[in-house]
């Protein structure tokens, strides 16, 4: 996998979606591929634009319209069984919710009334739903800090529509318990709404 800084100028770093469309350029030749990268916004500045961390299974190009690749390096985990690590992970803690207003969906014979998701508010809440990931992910969590982040509104112009994502930003320690499950994880990101930078796992030696 690739880590790479990347800055994205003003004009597509203030809106999330369009955040996520400047990064699609440094894969020119993928444009219709699934998405193959994860990213977290580390700063961002009217002014200035936005400073991004991008974990990528291809290589990225150097640049694109409005947004430019500052470095870029080869990372390999290697993970070992009971070894502690410094984590950073940005996500948007949800639940499932049965929600009659929105009607029903049949699957295999069955009816069922549609689910939406609903952010997840309390730290306690938070806690356990990112102790309940990282335990599916191959890690136990020993402690974090819990940053309540501001909402991040996004606009999809052709698609007419708006909405916005809770952030929450955690830090903390991990001890390791299945190498290869966190691997995955590392690769695939944890919750949803990786397209609007959520859902990175960093790691760092304690």
């Amino acid at each position: 996998m690739y880590l790479a800084k990347v800055h994205i100028a003003p004009a597509k770093s203030n809106n999330a979606y369009e955040l996520h469309r400047a990064l699609w350029q440094l894969f020119p030749d993928r444009p219709n591929d699934n998405r193959t990268f994860l990213f977290r916004v580390e700063s961002l500045s009217r002014a200035f634009g936005a400073q991004v961390l991008m974990q990528s299974h291809l290589k990225p190009a150097d640049s694109g319209e409005h947004v430019r690749c500052l470095a870029t390096k080869v990372v390999n985990y290697q993970f070992q069984q009971g070894q502690q690590l410094r984590f950073r992970l940005r996500c948007n803690p949800v639940k499932a919710m049965k929600d009659e207003r929105k009607g029903t969906v049949t699957r295999n014979g069955r009816t069922h009334t549609r689910s939406v998701r609903v952010p997840l508010i309390s730290e306690e809440q938070q806690q356990q739903w990112l102790s309940s990931k990282l335990k599916q992910s191959g890690a136990c969590l020993q402690a974090v800090n819990i940053v309540q982040e501001n909402p991040l509104y996004f606009r999809k112009t052709r698609e007419k529509r708006s909405g916005k994502v809770q952030p929450v930003l955690f830090e903390g320690l991990v001890l390791v318990d299945d190498p290869t499950a966190l691997q995955t994880a590392v690769a695939e990101g944890i919750g949803p709404a990786k397209s609007f930078g959520m859902g990175l796992l960093s790691f760092a030696a304690c």
